[in-house]
Order: C-alpha cells, then structure tokens, then sequence
C-alpha cells in the first residue's frame, strides 16, 4: 500500500452510514494492543479556535522540550497535515505503514469504523511509534461521542469558543450543543473553559461538579494588547510579558489565552513549562488558514471563518486592521450553516463579493449565495473555480486594496493553491 492508496482506503469509509458512538473505535483499538492507554493527552473540543489552541499548546510543550503529537482536522492542502510530530507532517510510508496494520483489523470487525475513526486510530498508533512524551488531539465534532473521546483521563480538556454549530447533530440549543462538547470533561479530570457564553458556561460548570473535576476559566482581564498588525501581536497576559504571536486577527490573542491557561494547568501537575517556554513557543507557532495573509499587494487574507461566530471575530479583525475601509470578499459557504446571520455580518464590510462554491455534498450553490447578497445591496457575482474567484476578487480591489477569503475550509487549500500560481 503506498500513502495515496492508504488515503484512498481511509476516505472509503465515510461516517454518513454510521450511528454515531465509541464502541467501533474502541473495538479497533482494543485489536491493535489498546495504544491510547500507554499515553498522555490534552483533549481540546468547542465552536471555534479548536485548531489554532491546539497549535498554541503543541508548539510550547515543544519549547519546553517535549515530544510533542498533533492531531486535528480538517486539512489545507495535504491529508498528512491531521498528524503530526513535533511540528514534521506523518510521512507516506508512515501513513501506509499503519494503515495497512489497521485494515485488517477494521475488516474482521461486525460494523468497519469510520473514515474520522481510522484517522484516530492512525494517529494514536504512530504517536506511540514515536515515543511521544503528550499529544494534542482536537475533537472532530461535538465531544461526547467523537473517536478522540477513546482516550482516558487527559492531562487537561480544553473547551474552546461557543457557538452554535452542527446543530442537525448536536441540538437545537446552546445548552445541547455544550452538553456534547462537555462529554471530554472525565471524572476527576482538569478542564479549561474560554468561557463567555452564558449558557454553555451553566452547563459546564454542572458537568464539573458531577464528575468531580477541576474547571479553570480563562481570565481575560490578565490580556493585554501591546501592538497588532498583518505579522501578528505583541500582547501581555499577566504575567508574562512581551509576548509575540505570529497570528494575524485578534481572535487568535484570546486562543493563546486559553493555551496558556491551558499550559498552567499541566505545570501544576508536574510538567516543566517555563515563562521562557511560553515566549518562545508562542513566537513559533505556524497556523495556515486562518487569517493567514497570502499577498501584501493588494493584502489577501485567508481565513476560515465558517459560522456565524467565525465570522463575527474575522469581521472584527478585519475592522481592527483596517478602521473606516471596506474588502472584497471571496465567499463559499455550507448550507446548513447559519447563512444569512453570516450574511448580515459580512454585508457592511463589503465593497464586492465573488462567491465560490465549496467542495463539499453540503455546500450552497455559488450563484445561490451571490443572490443572497444582492438582496442586501452587496454587488455579488458568482465564480465556477477559486482561480476565477482569486483573479476577479484582486482585479476588482486593485493595488491598494483588500481581499479576504471566508468561509468553509473545503475551499481554503483551493484558493492557496489559486494564490500561489499567481506570478510574483
């Protein structure tokens, strides 16, 4: 088996047929000498943030000298970015390697696992090849019933930024949606909360308390904003000072928070985690894709802001860089997001907008989007590839101005890649 056919084998078993739970991935584990138990893991769930906070976590626990696993999904532009050690992408070999150790055990199972379940499985395999000291793993949806959730009592949960998404799976409510995300907390384990969403707040602090488990909530006041700008920040959140952040948006400021918080939690159980750690660390982080700026001339941003609260801090951020000025957008969006909210957030920003339609069972026509914002007075033209899209949108805002590219990350590794064949 090489890796593309590995890959291929992988995506043959999508979940759509599947009840969701944790008795495949905990079958398929069991076969494979239970490789999750030898470990240890932070476990981070939520709306928005997830990856950028994994990011943040992994890239100080490698400053501070450990080995450090990463799993989160989806991709950009390769498969082999989900699985990572130490920052080096899973190698084909690998990746064939371990996947060819699996297939027999998913095909001798009653019901084969799922394409997200074979990914975990993967990974936790090749962390324990690794000799990994900690892992990171980000859930893939929801929580509770997510094959990350395999795992035992982590060193720490982390619960991101709330939202309301995936409701068709998770509820109709804030409170369903927490309730899903709040099945990583284990009993007499340590969470981390970002906190600020009332609702979901109730719920995990009740969960807590029943399973017995220590809840930390991010405390904002501690941040401060030194200086931001298209290369990053230089931010303080007390008591370290001075930090720099490599992250464009300042939503990314509030998820070096919580990974900091996050971080102090795991020193009080032992690991070493210096102040220097921290600054060095955050100061290496690499998160493409989210408010990642691919030209300077005009500015083009890249960010994967998908829901209506991924959009309120892209919209933000974009204000914060850019007082009194509006963009051109490249816009592609799944259909049971909450369209029009986003819509309404976008709209005032927006000089034009070239809608694109992601590669996704999900998605929204182009030409469907493009009429939603011409009803609210936004000149909006549908394109049929990101190549289109990328040279319209630069056309349009000229040398001075500024394109953003939003929405589902199905279209993020597509406009990339449409950048990069630009010429210089």
């Amino acid at each position: 088996m090489t890796g593309q056919e590995a890959i291929g084998y992988i995506h043959s078993h999508q979940w759509e047929r599947h009840a969701p739970g944790l008795d495949r991935i905990r079958t398929l584990l069991r076969a494979l000498g239970a490789p999750q138990t030898e470990q240890k893991f932070v476990h981070v769930a939520g709306t928005n943030g997830k990856g950028s906070t994994c990011a943040c976590i992994a890239a100080v626990l490698r400053a501070a000298g450990y080995r450090v696993g990463l799993n989160t999904s989806p991709y950009l532009m390769t498969f082999h970015e989900r699985i990572r050690v130490d920052g080096e992408m899973i190698s084909d070999d690998e990746l064939a390697s371990l996947a060819e150790e699996i297939r027999p055990a998913a095909a001798a199972m009653a019901e084969h696992p799922t394409e997200f379940e074979l990914i975990t499985a993967i990974a936790l395999l090749h962390f324990r090849r690794k000799g990994c000291d900690i892992s990171v793993l980000e859930v893939g949806l929801g929580g509770a019933l997510d094959a990350s959730n395999v795992i035992g009592v982590p060193e720490a949960a982390v619960i991101t930024a709330m939202g309301m998404d995936h409701v068709a799976l998770l509820g109709p409510t804030q409170a369903d949606v927490a309730a899903a995300k709040a099945g990583i907390i284990k009993h007499g384990g340590d969470v981390v909360s970002y906190g600020g969403c009332p609702e979901a707040d109730a719920v995990f602090r009740r969960v807590c308390r029943e399973r017995g488990a220590g809840l930390t909530e991010v405390d904002f006041s501690r941040l401060r904003l030194r200086s931001a700008g298209l290369d990053g920040a230089r931010f303080d959140f007390l008591p370290y000072e001075d930090l720099y952040l490599p992250l464009a948006g300042e939503y990314q400021l509030k998820n070096a928070a919580a990974a900091i918080t996050a971080l102090e939690v795991l020193r009080e159980k032992g690991w070493c985690v210096s102040g220097e750690a921290v600054c060095r660390g955050l100061a290496a982080v690499r998160w493409p894709g989210r408010f990642e700026v691919l030209r300077r001339d005009p500015v083009f941003l890249l960010d994967g802001a998908h829901n209506a609260h991924g959009m309120t801090a892209a919209v933000e951020s974009l204000r914060a860089l850019f007082p009194g000025r509006k963009a051109v957008f490249l816009l592609g969006l799944l259909a049971d997001k909450d369209v029009s909210a986003m819509l309404d957030l976008l709209a005032p920003l927006a000089e034009r907008v070239f809608t694109l339609r992601p590669e996704s069972p999900r998605a929204m026509e182009a030409e469907a989007l493009a009429e939603l914002l011409e009803a609210r007075g936004v000149p909006a033209r549908a394109c049929g590839t990101a190549g289109e899209g990328v040279c319209s949108a630069l056309e349009s805002a000229g040398r001075s101005g500024v394109v953003c590219a939003l929405g589902s990350l199905y279209l993020s590794g597509d406009i990339r890649r449409a950048v990069e064949a630009l010429p210089q």
